[in-house]
């Protein structure tokens, strides 16, 4: 076993948009376990926008401390534990933090990883992004069959999926995604009935030929403009879900105000935020469903892998430039723990 702990840490908070220098990697030694506490080797980081608030200010968590290690959930592999629900070679989901070994108490909500699931998939389509997708559209949009459904980011980890739920659910579904190949994706193999490519069509112009009766449900994962844009094609009841919004979190203290906000009062509709914790105890129900229906073909999905801790922070960036497909993650380390 490696006797020091190669990690990133944060330097200084960002102000604007993600640069290598508010970070340093740098060697810690390896702790020593106590009772009841896991040691884990990190496999696989997932790569996820709420890092980019966790970074800069307190959010639904604390801010990350300067010093500290930047926080993120992965996925890992046990060496060694003195916690007796936990055995070397348990392949586990974690907050492991961009670093190569962590330490979990008891009390770190360390979940297993079932036979048969890769690690990829364990933190996209059956992870939290799939479950954030399933309870967002469900619980939050309640889509009916019949509606017209419009996803932002909807080629991403997360807006996929909702799409492609909402498509399960008998719904008309349009896509908002940033490349003509995205678009094309979204249409030709996630089943989408339309794709809007935001860099290149005029968004408000194409809702208004793409979705003539209104917008039903809106699953948003981007705000700003794109979020105006449809707050003023809302149908009467419209339910607008807000995910995410990652075109402002490079500009956290002058976010982008719809100025279209007062048509939720003339359609009757509602706005509302969610974070798939507050769903924690159903997170088994959500992803035996999403297991079910990648197994029957029903939900396609795909994943970037980039290589190398040390490339973590640019994988970061790549969020936000959209250069990607689907669920971005680091590998850092091969498991040796079979997946079956």
């Amino acid at each position: 076993m490696a006797t020091t702990n190669r990690r990133i840490t944060l330097s200084r908070r960002p102000k604007g948009a993600v640069t290598e220098d508010l970070f340093k990697i740098e060697e810690a030694p390896m702790p020593d376990l106590r009772d009841g506490e896991v040691l884990v080797k990190t496999t696989y980081l997932s790569i996820d926008p709420t890092i980019r608030g966790w970074l800069e200010r307190d959010t639904y968590l604390p801010a990350i401390e300067i010093g500290a290690v930047v926080r993120s959930s992965g996925v890992g592999e046990v060496v060694a534990s003195r916690n007796k629900e936990f055995s070397p070679g348990d392949r586990v989901f974690a907050m492991v933090g961009w670093q190569e070994y962590s330490v979990h108490g008891p009390d770190s909500r360390l979940r297993g990883i079932p036979p048969g699931v890769s690690p990829t998939d364990a933190l996209g389509v059956l992870g939290l992004n799939g479950t954030t997708a399933y309870f967002g559209l469900l619980d939050v949009g309640r889509p009916k069959a019949g509606e017209t459904v419009v996803v932002s980011g909807a080629a991403g980890a997360t807006g996929s999926v909702a799409g492609q739920i909402a498509k399960l659910e008998g719904c008309r579904v349009i896509g908002i995604a940033g490349s003509d190949a995205k678009c094309a994706w979204l249409t030709d193999e996630a089943g989408f009935d339309g794709a809007i490519n935001y860099k290149t069509e005029d968004v408000g112009a194409r809702l208004t030929e793409t979705c003539p009766e209104g917008i039903d449900v809106f699953f948003d994962n981007v705000g700003g403009p794109i979020l105006d844009e449809v707050l003023a094609r809302l149908a009467l009841r419209a339910r607008v879900v807000l995910c995410g919004a990652i075109s402002q979190y490079n500009r956290m203290d002058d976010v982008y105000a719809p100025r279209n906000y007062m048509n939720l009062v003339m359609r009757r509709a509602r706005m509302e935020g969610f974070l798939v914790l507050d769903y924690f105890d159903r997170l088994p129900q959500a992803v035996m469903k999403l297991a079910g229906w990648v197994a029957e073909g029903k939900i396609k999905h795909r994943t970037t892998v980039v290589d190398g801790l040390e490339n973590t922070v640019s994988a970061f960036q790549r969020l936000f430039s959209g250069d990607h497909e689907g669920k971005l993650v680091v590998r850092v380390a091969r498991s040796d723990a079979p997946t079956s």
